[in-house]
């Protein structure tokens, strides 16, 4: 390992590290060129070629959408329609499958914890809202292109002292009509994921782990 290889690995590994989930954003807006750097990221992660095939339109697209704006306002309502519907559909659910109740509790306690504040964390408590859109293919994986393009993001958003904050509900929406018209793409053909970013509000303190003995086996 070289000198400057090293002194590479160093800075990785203290990103990696400092990278950690943000809930709260200061006003501040971050200029449109570190935005365009996560993007840029993520355009280089991972994702299934031969699931995605050969096609004109490129596989994936991202939309970025600013708080305080028609679109924010409009998807953050679409949004917390859709976590109202899960809720009730998971509810009712539980209330017959109790192997269902017992591994869906504490996701439809956080349903509901969302459901009294009034909105979705992420949309629209942060200065920018970002979806990314996958084309779908088979074998299904483009969930997990889109979590590899997340990963990308994440990195670069921490790399750049920027919070950052995966808005998992957003993969529900994938199906939502008025949602894929509002982003111009045609529903049931893309999935989606998002994140919220902004300058965070408070600085976290790294991420504490187990040591890699501790949790690695090897085997012969």
């Amino acid at each position: 390992m070289t000198p400057e290889t090293g002194n590479e690995n160093a800075v990785l590994d203290r990103i990696i590290g400092e990278r950690r989930t943000h809930r709260k954003f200061t006003a501040a807006i971050p200029p449109d060129e570190m935005i365009e750097s996560l993007i840029h990221a993520g355009l280089h992660a991972p994702f299934a070629a031969s699931a995605i095939g050969s096609t004109s339109d490129y596989f994936r697209k991202f939309f970025v959408i600013r708080r305080d704006s028609k679109t924010m306002s409009a998807l953050a309502l679409l949004v917390f329609a859709e976590v109202n519907t899960l809720a009730a559909a998971l509810e009712k659910g539980m209330a017959h499958d109790v192997a269902l109740r017992e591994q869906a509790t504490a996701f439809t306690d956080r349903l509901a914890m969302i459901r009294k504040l009034g909105r979705v964390p992420g949309v629209g408590t942060a200065p920018f809202y970002l979806v990314v859109a996958e084309k779908k293919g088979f074998p299904p994986v483009e969930q997990q292109s889109l979590f590899a393009c997340m990963e990308n993001m994440w990195l670069k958003a921490t790399a750049l002292g920027l919070g950052f904050q995966v808005v998992s509900v957003t993969a529900q929406m994938a199906d939502n009509e008025q949602f894929c018209r509002l982003l111009g793409v045609e529903p049931g053909k893309w999935a989606f994921m998002g994140c919220a970013t902004g300058y965070p509000a408070e600085q976290l303190s790294p991420s504490i782990r187990p040591s890699v003995g501790e949790v690695t086996t090897w085997m012969g």
